[in-house]
């Protein structure tokens, strides 16, 4: 149970508990190379941190504009989030204080129960900074008001987290949303509040039960009943159609439950991670260097579809969902599966390396990585930098340095 050429075991930290798997994928990226990468990732966020106005928050570089939003934005969290994995994989102390600095504007959003999104707005910021740096003082009253603040938006009765409150909807529930129980679970740890964690773990249950194809793909949008409970629409909102399988959408998905079978050890979950990862990496359209066009479908859009002149677009924001998903995955199966989903992760952080995906320094507004699409069918973002494509390639960066230093991939902010 030793990892190959690693002299140390590969924990995956639990709350109180301590769970080693064995792991038989043999490392094949450098010290010297992660830290190169983390080096020249820092370099080239504080090209965005001069860009960036103290009170707003990165979102996008388009037409050669910088474009920033207010701290309500859903992205708000991953550029002070992106920091502080930053000044975990450098050192540089200043990265720490432009963070904490950004976290400020941020903290009001803890009181904002009009959005599911508060796991990206709080965790990936406000739970990265309380890891760092134990101020359990100053962080924990953020974390447990944010986590009280999404929890109002479950209901017992469709047993999800509602995602929007707009539009025609009348209780809509999208894919994304997995990303955010790792927020609840979390802080029901810290607080010892069992409830966040009951909330995640029925709202994980039921997306499983709606959300997913006969082939693990995952529908975009999944529409209840708010009276019964019933799953009454099967949609898409950034996806190229209703039954297409929305290249992000997998890869919330993929990490979502990767994710909650750490939080939780239910072997459904586990089991439901796998058969996604399957999905994406044995997909025909999945190109060689596996970063995935915006939709796993977009071959079946009509050539007249005129919504779509640029189907053949690339979202490297996936590709890094998918990265840092495959990392911890490898964690927790053994054998050629482990093995395989820890190579391919490194495949896509060998990729996202370099060109076309790596900026050059100076160039693409600051940010780390190019070619991202938002929502290709309402002509947003498209093919631009995102915030949260940075942020969660420099969590698999830092994630990588963890094992190849002896220490566990995934820290929690739960002691």
């Amino acid at each position: 149970m030793k990892l190959k050429q690693l002299p140390v075991l590969l924990l995956a930290v639990l709350g109180t508990s301590t769970v080693v798997q064995a792991q038989t994928a043999k490392p094949n990226l450098s010290k010297e190379f992660i830290q190169q990468q983390l080096d020249a990732a820092a370099k080239q966020i504080k090209v965005l941190a001069n860009e960036t106005p103290t009170e707003k928050f990165p979102k996008t570089f388009e037409n050669g504009k910088e474009v920033f939003s207010s701290s309500s934005w859903w992205c708000s969290g991953f550029y002070p989030g992106t920091l502080l994995y930053l000044y975990e994989g450098t050192k540089d102390e200043g990265l720490l204080k432009k963070a904490t600095e950004k976290l400020t504007y941020l903290e009001k959003e803890k009181n904002n129960k009009g959005t599911h999104d508060l796991g990206f707005m709080l965790f990936c910021s406000f739970g990265n900074a309380l890891r760092l740096t134990g101020d359990t003082q100053k962080y924990e009253p953020v974390l447990s008001t944010g986590a009280n603040s999404l929890a109002s938006r479950y209901s017992p009765i469709t047993k999800t987290i509602r995602s929007w409150d707009h539009g025609s909807w009348q209780y809509p529930v999208i894919i994304d949303n997995m990303m955010n129980l790792e927020f609840l679970t979390q802080v029901s740890k810290m607080t010892g509040d069992k409830k966040f964690y009951d909330i995640a773990v029925s709202h994980a249950e039921t997306t499983l039960k709606n959300h997913f194809r006969k082939d693990y793909s995952s529908y975009h949008v999944i529409d209840y009943d708010k009276n019964t409970g019933k799953a009454i629409g099967k949609k898409t909102h950034q996806g190229a159609f209703d039954e297409s399988a929305w290249s992000r959408g997998q890869g919330w998905a993929l990490y979502g439950y990767t994710m909650m079978y750490r939080e939780t050890k239910k072997k459904e979950f586990l089991k439901q991670a796998q058969q996604i990862a399957k999905y994406i990496l044995s997909n025909p359209n999945l190109p060689a260097d596996l970063v995935p066009y915006w939709d796993f479908d977009k071959d079946k859009i009509a050539k007249s579809d005129k919504m779509y002149p640029n189907k053949d677009l690339r979202d490297v924001s996936a590709a890094a969902l998918y990265a840092s998903a495959l990392l911890e995955l490898s964690q927790y199966t053994k054998g050629s599966e482990s093995v395989k989903y820890f190579d391919k992760a490194e495949t896509l952080l060998k990729n996202l390396s370099k060109a076309p995906y790596l900026a050059p320094y100076g160039q693409n507004g600051g940010y780390i990585l190019q070619h991202s699409v938002g929502a290709l069918p309402l002509n947003s973002e498209i093919d631009v930098p995102l915030t949260y494509a940075d942020y969660y390639y420099v969590e698999a960066l830092v994630r990588y340095q963890r094992l190849l230093s002896g220490e566990p991939m995934i820290k929690e902010i739960a002691k």
